[in-house]
Order: structure tokens, then sequence, then C-alpha cells
């Protein structure tokens, strides 16, 4: 991650930047509202463009540099997970649905014996 410096010396301009993107924000929103009558996929185009200036923009500032360091490290954690193959996720999907059932019939048969118990301690049971 960047030094300490380097995030201060950003942060000068960092309330223009998001200044600025506020601004973009606004000014596509009143865009979008003016131009009501258009295509809406000319409208989405403009969007695309419009977001993609604003996030270069915000990209710039101190913490739109950390939310990239941060993207990218995720990435790199990412590659070092170790996904399980396709048998193996079945095999352990089954297990995890035959454990449930049993645990189920298990519930089952503990409630139904301590209903019985209540109504033959309480004398509703014949």
């Amino acid at each position: 991650m960047s030094s300490k410096t380097d995030v201060n010396t950003g942060s000068s301009w960092d309330w223009a930047k998001w200044s600025m993107v506020a601004f973009l924000l606004a000014l596509g929103l009143g865009a979008n509202y003016f131009y009501i009558s258009q295509p809406w996929p000319i409208r989405l185009l403009g969007w695309l463009v419009l977001l993609c200036i604003i996030a270069a923009l915000a990209f710039q500032t101190s913490k739109g540099k950390q939310v990239l360091e941060f993207a990218r490290e995720s990435r790199m954690e990412l590659r070092k997970v170790y996904w399980p193959t396709r048998q193996q996720t079945t095999t352990i999907t089954i297990m995890v649905c035959v454990m449930v059932v049993v645990f189920a019939l298990i519930l089952w048969g503990i409630d139904s014996f301590l209903y019985w118990l209540i109504a033959w301690l309480t004398g509703q049971r014949g």
C-alpha cells in the first residue's frame, strides 16, 4: 500500500475532485431528466461514458487509490482460495442433505416422545 506521505499530498485536492464527481453526477441526472424523450439506449450510453469519467476522476483521490489497492489485494487473495471439484461439491451437498434429514428425524422423535410424556403426566392420555 502507499506510504502516508503519498496519501497526505493528494488529499489537498481531494475535496475538489470529489466536488467535481458530485457535480458530474448531478449534471448526468439533470441531463437524463432533460433528455427523457430520447431513446433509452442512447441515454444509457451517455450514462456509461459519464460513469467511466466519474470513476476515473474518483480513482485519482487518495480514497480511490485505497479502493483500487484493496481490490488488487482481494483479487490476489481470491487466487489463493481452494475451489473444490464438481464431484467434491456434489458429495458434500449429498452428505449435508442426509445429515439434515437424520437430525430432523431425531428431533421429530424427541418432540413426539416429549409430547407423549407431557400428555401422560397431565392425564390427557387415556
